[in-house]
């Protein structure tokens, strides 16, 4: 498993050029994707098991999808 800040770190850079922050709570994530410069949220989740982000292609694969679901306009996770 990766340390926690090794992990967040793949994430945020997985969302440039949108700002991401990373936080880690009880071993869980949440997760906030926003346009710096407007400071609109694309994307906010929260409770995010890292059980199954043990490697970087898991992180990777996990980004991807976020990206996918944001692309479609999927609003189910923005704040």
């Amino acid at each position: 498993m990766l340390p926690i800040s090794v992990l967040c770190s793949i994430v945020e850079s997985g969302f440039e050029p949108l700002s991401c922050e990373c936080t880690e709570s009880l071993g869980l994530l949440r997760i906030e994707v926003y346009d710096s410069v407007t400071k609109r949220v694309e994307l906010l989740i929260s409770g995010v098991s890292t059980a199954e982000l043990t490697n970087v292609r898991a992180i990777s694969d996990f980004v991807g999808e976020l990206r996918t679901e944001m692309r479609a306009g999927r609003r189910a996770f923005a704040g």
